[in-house]
């Protein structure tokens, strides 16, 4: 079954994005939080929890549902595009007044992460981030995107999870318990993500909305970040699983582009460190705050709201 989701301490829908964005806080309202993007594109935020909320024993931390997935569907059948995910963070960060502002992004969140820091150092009204957590992010290329997509699809059709698939559809739990065998059936939907298949197991499901997906996808064109990165300033840390499906060179590839970068690479993780290895990341996002703590931006913030 999947696991139990404690309810927020606060939630709602935004008021100053083009469309309302569902959000929800966990943790005390009276500190700034980390704001988190979820994967994707298309997704919504709560298949990220309940594991991340361990981020959130020493910071408060702000999710939301990005413009057309989980509870922020767009109406009608405009594109949504990088741009839109750009314009909506930066909304939000102003209407909930994020400051300091540290953007932590998980695969497709990661990679938003990158454009909006990227956007921020040349548009003036954007607020840029004064740090940066990016876990597993999504390809910084549309190279790495395809190496991506071959070595997944090579995973999902590999003998152990085809086994394992048609170990449960011999099983009878279709007609035994419906739900259990809905979840079985989506924890084999993303097994090839994980380094160890046969660990995907007590997920969180979701739903990606297609449409949204490919409108993302199709706005970035042929992108690749790599020459634009070095203009971020923000002090960042890229934690990359080992055994990720997703190129490790991507990453590699980030932290050299980025002025002040540090990576870590998880051993026995695949693309979802957070089930996977947790204490290994958790640990690794906790030194990077506590050593970002008293960096120069931060310090501009705090006396400027001084």
């Amino acid at each position: 079954m999947p696991p139990t989701i404690p309810p927020p301490s606060a939630s709602g829908h935004t008021r100053t994005t083009a469309h309302p964005l569902y959000w929800a806080l966990y943790g005390p309202a009276d500190a700034p939080p980390i704001v988190v993007l979820h994967g994707g594109p298309g997704a919504h935020h709560d298949y990220l929890l309940p594991q991340m909320l361990r981020m959130g024993e020493t910071h408060p931390l702000l999710f939301y549902d990005q413009r057309g997935g989980g509870r922020s569907r767009a109406e009608g059948r405009e594109a949504v595009t990088w741009q839109s995910h750009v314009d909506d963070l930066a909304a939000i960060v102003r209407e909930f007044d994020v400051t300091p502002f540290t953007l932590a992004g998980y695969s497709w969140g990661g990679l938003l992460a990158l454009f909006y820091a990227v956007e921020a150092a040349e548009r003036h009204d954007l607020p840029a981030p004064d740090r940066m957590i990016l876990i597993d992010p999504a390809p910084i290329s549309r190279e790495y995107r395809t190496a991506y997509e071959e070595e997944y699809a090579r995973r999902q059709s590999a003998g152990e999870i085809l086994a394992m698939r048609e170990r449960l559809a011999a099983s009878g739990l279709r007609e035994q318990d419906p739900a259990a065998y809905r979840q079985r059936a989506f924890e084999l939907s993303v097994a090839g993500y994980f380094a160890d298949p046969a660990a995907t197991t007590d997920l969180t499901p979701f739903r990606v909305i297609g449409r949204v997906q490919q409108s993302v996808w199709d706005s970035l064109g042929d992108y690749d970040l790599r020459e634009s990165l070095g203009r971020v300033e923000a002090p960042t840390l890229i934690v990359h699983g080992r055994q990720d499906p997703i190129p490790l060179a991507s990453s590699e590839a980030a932290a050299r582009a980025l002025p002040d970068a540090r990576l870590v690479v998880l051993e026995h993780a695949g693309h979802v460190p957070y089930v996977e290895q947790p204490d290994a990341l958790f640990a690794a996002i906790d030194g990077f705050l506590a050593d970002t703590a008293d960096t120069p931006l931060l310090r501009h913030r705090h006396d400027r709201q001084g």
